[in-house]
Parts: structure tokens; sequence; C-alpha cells
């Protein structure tokens, strides 16, 4: 059979997310580690990103995932209980049956509502000892997304701790961080500040009615980089391990946050166009003078962002090495156009690198007026993926 060229690829340096781990340890010396690996390892590969990640040999007491669904198959692939390991649903359960579900995996929930509170006590009157869980109680500290009130919250810790039908339950603590990317900008930190002085109000109160020590958590990667006091015994990383920055101000390169996605495709044709020749869909990008295009075999069927505008950068890596080159014309389906002016030895073949190595992520997404996050999510079925 002949050789099929690749189209379009991905490849994923899993010593390059330990190495990113390693700075989440370096920051917070003192804390547990709960990686954040939902929507698939934030398009990384979520078994894969698991496994690289315990082989680390870090602080790692569990992961947190956003689906039932991710949870039962990080269950079924990890077998986290002989291990030792706690997964964590970050919404928690939404259903007497999903309840069940976790509670027979042993799958840690987050409980954010009172209709959460009232299934399990539902489930407690039809058991009269639950099953050894633990659940992360979650306090609104002013995101306004999930989350107990103050009192609520307090209410929840009090019932829990007094009552002995939840004697097997273990509570710890959490809240999350909605503004934390910029603590040099005055709202991002009045707003940060005044969270954290909550949650450590109600930290307090919760642990006064109980017996043994609560644990707990808030701080992402934002708090992770930028506020030690936000540490507590468990962070919750997420972007930052996947080489991109959770700062306004700050790319994952400029954080020393290593690259872990690399999106490459191919330069599939080369034209020469003239000055005053429009490009691609809707005339968005009109030469200014004669220009040597390039066609690249890849769109927003791939993931790449069809926001992504004129000027933004992409990497060609041609005999004579890695060149810049900038975007030209709008992103179609499975195509995108580049200048290739003063890249003289462009080939045919020639491997195009989007975002990843010697291009950071950050500052893609900023061209595309998004950010890293949603680059990596995004990535498409049709994309192969290589593990190095």
């Amino acid at each position: 059979m002949a050789e099929v060229n690749k189209r379009t690829w991905v490849t994923i340096d899993l010593q390059a997310l330990r190495k990113n781990l390693s700075q989440v340890s370096a920051h917070c010396p003192n804390s547990t580690i709960f990686p954040i690996i939902k929507s698939s390892g934030y398009g990384h590969g979520m078994v894969s990103a698991a496994r690289a990640l315990l082989e680390s040999r870090g602080k790692i007491q569990g992961f947190g995932i956003a689906a039932l669904e991710e949870a039962l198959e990080l269950n079924r692939e990890l077998k986290p209980r002989e291990i030792g390991l706690d997964l964590l649903l970050l919404p928690g359960f939404a259903s007497a049956g999903e309840l069940s579900a976790c509670l027979d995996a042993g799958i840690s929930s987050v409980i954010h509502s009172e209709y959460q509170v009232q299934l399990l006590r539902d489930a407690a009157e039809k058991n009269l000892d639950l099953p050894a869980t633990k659940l992360w109680i979650k306090l609104n500290t002013g995101m306004n997304r999930l989350g107990l009130s103050s009192d609520a919250c307090i209410d929840v810790f009090k019932e829990f701790s007094d009552s002995s039908k939840f004697s097997n339950i273990e509570l710890i603590l959490m809240s999350h961080l909605g503004y934390a990317d910029d603590m040099e900008y005055g709202p991002s930190y009045d707003f940060t500040q005044n969270q954290l002085a909550e949650f450590a109000k109600i930290r307090e109160a919760v642990q006064l009615l109980s017996n043994k020590k609560i644990e707990s958590s808030i701080a992402a990667s934002a708090g992770i980089l930028t506020l030690p006091q936000s540490h507590y015994e468990i962070v919750r990383p997420g972007v930052m391990l996947y080489g991109a920055s959770p700062l306004a101000k700050k790319t994952g390169e400029e954080l020393g946050l290593l690259p872990v996605m690399t999106l490459h495709s191919r330069l599939i044709a080369i034209n020469e166009v003239s000055a005053g020749s429009c490009i691609g869909y809707g005339a968005t990008y009109i030469c200014d003078k004669d220009t040597r295009v390039g066609v690249v075999s890849i769109g927003y069927g791939d993931g790449y962002p069809r926001s992504a505008a004129n000027g933004t950068p992409v990497l060609i890596k041609t005999a004579s090495g890695a060149l810049r080159a900038r975007l030209i014309g709008r992103v179609s389906m499975d195509m995108i156009t580049i200048d290739l002016n003063g890249i003289a030895d462009a080939q045919i073949g020639d491997d195009i690198v989007l975002w990843g190595e010697d291009l950071c992520a950050d500052e893609v997404a900023h061209h595309a007026g998004t950010i890293s996050y949603e680059l990596f999510c995004q990535v498409t079925k049709r994309v192969i993926y290589e593990y190095i």
C-alpha cells in the first residue's frame, strides 16, 4: 500500500506535561495536587494525560473531570481505588441515578446546590450507612456560577457533621477564583481579595463544626502562580499543565511553561498573486504588493479558529530553519493561506506549525480573539494525535 502523508496532526509532548506539573509542585510545596483533565484533558487526551502525570511521582491526590462519562471512563482505565487515587466530578451529580453511579464507583462529587443535599438525604434514608466517599462543598464567593451561599454552606457542614447517617463522608471545602488573572489591575485584585477573605471566614466557621481538620481548595492555575495565600491543602491546576497561561498579561512561554500540544499541517500549494488581488472568501485581504501565497491544509474543520485575523502567526519549517509567516485571508473549512514573501526556500510539503513548539498558543489565541483553552479543546476528530 502506498504511503500516505499526514495532512494535519497533533503531537503531545508528555514530558513537557510532567515538567509543567513540577512547576505546580515548586509553587505549592505544601499542597497536594488535583490536576484538572476535563474536556479530554483540555483536548490533549484525558487518559494519556492522566497516566503521564501519575508517572511524574508528584503529590497527586486525584483528578478533576467535568462529565460523569469522563469519570466512569477514567475509573475503568485507571482503577483509581486500587492505587489510592480520587476522581472528582466537578459539577457533581444531577440526579439520584448519577449519585448512585458515583457512590458505586467511588467517585467524589462537588455539592453546589440544595437539591444535591436533598438527594443525599434521600439516599441516606434508604441506606442506613452511605458508603465512604468525599464530598467537596462548594462555596460561592462571588463568581455566582455554582456554589452554596455562606449560610447554606455552614448549614451543610453542620448537618453532615452532626448526623450519624453521614459518618462515612469526608467533607472538603472548595471555591473558585473568577477574576484572578491580573493582580496588578485594581478591580481584579479587589474582587479576588474579597473572594479569599470570604473563603477564609467560612473555612474557619466550618472548621469549628468538625472534630477533624477540614481540607480546603480554592486555587486553580492563576492562584497557584500568583496567590500563595490561596494554596491551602489542595490545589487544582488546569491550563498551566498544558503550557498555556491563565494570566491576562503573560504567555505560557513567559511563565516558563512548556507547550504540550503542537498542531501541525502541510504546505500544499504556492501561488504568485499580483498586487491588488484578493485572497480567499469575502476578499478580506488584498495584496498590497506582488505576494507569494502558501496554501496550508488546515481549517476550522480541523479546529483552527475561523476568527483568526490577518497577521496571525504561523511557523513554517523549511530547509533553512523554522521561520515565521503570517495568515492572510479568511480561514476556510479545510485551508488557510499564508504570506511567504521573504521565505524563498518554502516548498510543497513543508511542515507548518499552527501553535505549540516555538509558537505559543497564547499568542495565536490573542490574534483569534479567544484563549488558548479554546484552541486546545476545539481540535477535531479528523486530526491525528501522536504522543511523544
